[in-house]
């Protein structure tokens, strides 16, 4: 059963720069790289036979390019992978025939809280992970970012997005930070199979909001798996939210483990579930690790 509480596609509000579901960019990524397989596989066919006169010659299809145009250069730290950065962004559908080729704004954190992600995780599209590296801190930058390096075929955001869209936007960088880290507290040491990446774990689970104030800083509840089916999902197969798939890896079968997870690594300064867990709030989770199933080949 998978929580909605969770599942990846509620790690974001901003749909625009979140991957639509993790399993449909690993059958994009498989089916392009079975296209150049076969592209591959054909071109040496056809270079293998004899060539004639009349055979015609066809130029190489040329990749799309990510664009990267900086406004201002910044002067602070430089964003690269692994650390946590902070922006403030606007986004448009790329059209040529509009003033400089900015067609429909459909989303820009500009006027609400900047919107923070860990580099190099995967957690926004792959134009963003490919663009904003090398930025730094009061800096500002333009991404031409080409639709296979955006949302494909698929589109998102219910139309907003329409398939193949190209995209631009417009990044500052307000902020890069020491990527916080999981803490991992065992109540009790598991003897089973250990939990690695690529497993499929199966759990059992309680989570609260952080509050430094309440018995143990455990504040209002606000899920727990213990009255009705286990939790099952991937590590590290952008299923979780990532304090998850940080701290439940290690645990042993039959183990139970607290994670306090800062907000960077749990749904960052985005409202859930109605206010049920507010922007900006550390989560504590008590799990209880009951399966381990072998990562697939």
């Amino acid at each position: 059963m998978k929580s909605p509480l969770l599942i990846s596609i509620a790690l974001a509000a901003n749909v625009c720069l979140i991957p639509a579901h993790a399993q449909e960019q690993k059958t994009e990524q498989k089916t392009e790289q079975k296209t150049q397989q076969e592209s591959t596989a054909s071109a040496a066919a056809t270079s293998a036979s004899t060539p004639s006169a009349s055979q015609e010659v066809t130029a190489p299809v040329v990749a799309p390019v990510l664009e990267k145009i900086d406004t201002v250069v910044g002067t602070g730290t430089e964003a690269v992978t692994g650390k946590t950065v902070v922006v403030h962004y606007t986004g448009w559908l790329r059209d040529p025939q509009a003033e400089n080729q900015r067609g429909k704004s459909f989303d820009s954190s500009v006027g609400r809280a900047p919107f923070s992600f860990n580099l190099g995780e995967g957690r926004v599209i792959r134009g963003w992970e490919q663009g904003v590296p090398g930025m730094k801190v009061g800096g500002k930058r333009t991404l031409m970012i080409p639709s296979t390096l955006a949302y494909g075929s698929r589109g998102a955001g219910k139309g907003v997005i329409p398939p193949d869209a190209d995209l631009i936007f417009d990044i500052e960088l307000l902020d890069v930070i020491k990527m916080p880290e999981v803490e991992k507290i065992d109540s009790k040491l598991g003897k089973g199979d250990e939990a690695k990446s690529g497993n499929t774990v199966t759990v059992h689970y309680t989570g609260w909001l952080r509050d430094p104030k309440a018995k143990g800083q455990k504040g209002k509840e606000f899920d727990s798996s213990v009255k009705r089916e286990p939790f099952s999902f991937t590590i590290n197969g952008g299923e979780v939210i990532r304090g998850w798939d940080l701290g439940v890896q290690g645990m042993k079968i039959g183990g139970k483990r607290t994670l306090i997870i800062p907000a960077a690594l749990a749904y960052g300064a985005r409202e859930v579930g109605n206010g049920l867990i507010p922007a900006n709030s550390d989560l504590i989770f008590e799990v209880r690790l009951l399966k381990v199933s072998a990562a697939k080949k």
